[in-house]
C-alpha cells in the first residue's frame, strides 16, 4: 500500500476483544477508512491453552494463530477443513502490524518500529487515528508469560527470549523449556486457587504422578465468584489426583525472598506460620490491568487506588469515562458517576472496569462486539451517512451471568453456564484449539494441526 487512507480506526491488542473489533470493522467501514490492528506478539497466542502446553509435550505451535486471516470473513461452518483458507486480498487498507506501542496522546500512538508503507514514518513512528479501541488486557501471571523468565529461571539465564519475544519461535521454545523444568521437579507449590492454578495443579500431578503437588489458595472457596457446586467437584477432583490442597492460608511472600532451602527443596512460609516445602513454585495469582499507555493520555481514566486499581474507567457504550464533577447534576442513567472522557477512545477486555465482567476472553469478545458496532454508528455520522430513521443511540454493554470452563487432568473439564455446572469426562488432550483457530480464520481441524504447517511453509506464505 502506498498511500495511507485518510481515516483510521487503531486496535491495541490482538488477542480475543481486540481481533473481534478488527473483523467487525473490516467488514462494515465505508471506504476511506481503514482498521489497523497493532499487537507486540506475531501471533495470536491463545492464553487458555498455555497452561496444558507447558506441561504436556507436543502440542506447543497449536498455541500460535497467524494474524493474516483476521479481516477476513469467517469461512463458512459446513467449509471443507483446510489448514490454508484463501489468502487476504491485497488491495484491503486494513493491516496489522507487529510492533509495540511506546507511546499514547488523544489521537495519535507511537511505535517501537516504523512502517512506512502503511504511514508510519521512521523520524517520528507516529500513527495518527479517528478512533481507537484499547484492548491491551493486563500484564499475566509468571507461569504464562512468554514475555518473562521460565519459571524460576534468573531472567539472565534465560537467553531464548533475548531474540525471540514476541514470536511463535520464541514462543514454542519458552513452553519446551518450561516442560522441561516441571518435569525435573520432584515437588511443586502452586499458588493461587483460580483457573491457572487449577488447571497447572491437576495437569502436573496427572502428567507427573510421581510429583508432590501442593496447591496454596487465600481463600475458603476455590473460584468463589461461581457457585459453590464449581468449589465442591474441583476439589474432589484434586483429591483424587493427589493433589494436596491448602484454604484459607495466604503465602508469605518474604519468605520467598529469604531464599531458605532444605534437602534440595525450597521452603516458604504462609502468613499463619505453616511451613510448605516444594522444589518449584508456580505463583498463579495477580493480574495486573495493562494501563499505563492510558494513563499517560487520559490519567483521569484510571482508577487510582481500590480493589479496581489500574483500571480504565469505561461508559456503559464503553468509551473511555472519567468521574463526574462533584457538584454535577446526577444524570437520570445506570451510571450517574461518570462522564465521557473521549468520545474517540473506548476500552474492552481485562483492562476495562467493566460492570462486573468476569475477566475471560469471551467477555472480550463480546465488548469488542458492542464497541465495534458503536464505533460504526459514530463513523456513519462523521461520514454523514446515518439514515434520518436510524438510531443514533450508542450500544449499551451489560455483562451476562459469569461463565467458565476449567480442566481437571488430562480428559476431565468443569464448567459453569448460565448458572448450570456439569463435567465433561473426555476431553481431548489439546482443549480443542482447532476451535480458537476457526475464529481467526482458520477452517482446520484437529487432525490438521498435528503438523505445524507454518513450519514446512514458503517464508513469504508465513
Amino acid at each position: 500500500m502506498s498511500s495511507s487512507p485518510s481515516r483510521t480506526v487503531a486496535i491495541i491488542g490482538a488477542s480475543y476483544g481486540g481481533a473481534r473489533v478488527a473483523h467487525l470493522l473490516a467488514q462494515g467501514l465505508p471506504e476511506r477508512w481503514r482498521v489497523v490492528l497493532i499487537d507486540r506478539n506475531s501471533h495470536m497466542n491463545h492464553l487458555y491453552v498455555l497452561p496444558r502446553y507447558s506441561v504436556l509435550p507436543g502440542h506447543e505451535h497449536k498455541a500460535f494463530i497467524p494474524y493474516k486471516n483476521v479481516f477476513l470473513p469467517p469461512p463458512a461452518f459446513d467449509a471443507p477443513s483446510t489448514s490454508s483458507p484463501p489468502s487476504p486480498i491485497d488491495s484491503s487498507p486494513h493491516v496489522f502490524l507487529h510492533a509495540a506501542v511506546t507511546s499514547l496522546s488523544e489521537h495519535s500512538l507511537v511505535l517501537d518500529r516504523a512502517f512506512p508503507e502503511h504511514g508510519v514514518a521512521e523520524s517520528d513512528r507516529t500513527l495518527h487515528f479517528d478512533f481507537l479501541v484499547y484492548a491491551l488486557g493486563s500484564h499475566l501471571p509468571a507461569p504464562i508469560n512468554l514475555w518473562g523468565p521460565v519459571a524460576d529461571e534468573d531472567v539472565e539465564k534465560a537467553d531464548v527470549l533475548d531474540v525471540s519475544r514476541g514470536t511463535k519461535e520464541g514462543g514454542v521454545a519458552w513452553l519446551k523449556r518450561f516442560q522441561k523444568r516441571v518435569e525435573r521437579a520432584s515437588s511443586v507449590l502452586v499458588v493461587g486457587g483460580g483457573a491457572l492454578g487449577i488447571q497447572f495443579a491437576s495437569d502436573i500431578a496427572e502428567i507427573h504422578p510421581a510429583t508432590r503437588v501442593t496447591l496454596l489458595h487465600s481463600r475458603a472457596r476455590l473460584l468463589p465468584r461461581f457457585d459453590e457446586g464449581m468449589h465442591t467437584e474441583i476439589l474432589s477432583t484434586l483429591a483424587t489426583l493427589n493433589v494436596c490442597t491448602i484454604l484459607g492460608d495466604r503465602l508469605d511472600l518474604s519468605s520467598l525472598q529469604q531464599k531458605r532451602t532444605q534437602d534440595g527443596e525450597r521452603v516458604v512460609r504462609t502468613q499463619s506460620g505453616r511451613e510448605i516445602r516444594a522444589e518449584l513454585v508456580l505463583l498463579c495469582t495477580g493480574q495486573t490491568p495493562n494501563t499505563a499507555l492510558l494513563r499517560e493520555a487520559f490519567p483521569e481514566s484510571v482508577i487510582p487506588d481500590g480493589p479496581d486499581r489500574g483500571m480504565a474507567r469505561v461508559r456503559r457504550t464503553l468509551q473511555l469515562a472519567k468521574p463526574a464533577p462533584v457538584d454535577a447534576l446526577p444524570e437520570i442513567e445506570e451510571d450517574p458517576a461518570t462522564r465521557v472522557a473521549a468520545e474517540h477512545v473506548f476500552a474492552i477486555g481485562d483492562a476495562a472496569d467493566a460492570f462486573g465482567a468476569v475477566n475471560a476472553g469471551h467477555n472480550a469478545f463480546f465488548q469488542g462486539e458492542v464497541a465495534a458496532r458503536n464505533v460504526l454508528r459514530l463513523v456513519r455520522r462523521r461520514e454523514g451517512l446515518a439514515a434520518a430513521s436510524e438510531d443514533r443511540t450508542l450500544e449499551r454493554y451489560a455483562p451476562g451471568p459469569p461463565a467458565i470452563k476449567v480442566s481437571l487432568g488430562l480428559n476431565k473439564s468443569v464448567y459453569q453456564f448460565q448458572g448450570v455446572i456439569g463435567t465433561k469426562e473426555q476431553e481431548p488432550p489439546d482443549l480443542d484449539v482447532h476451535l480458537i483457530w476457526r475464529y481467526y480464520g482458520y477452517h482446520v481441524s484437529r487432525e490438521d494441526l498435528e503438523a505445524d504447517f507454518e513450519a514446512s511453509a514458503p517464508a513469504d506464505a508465513k
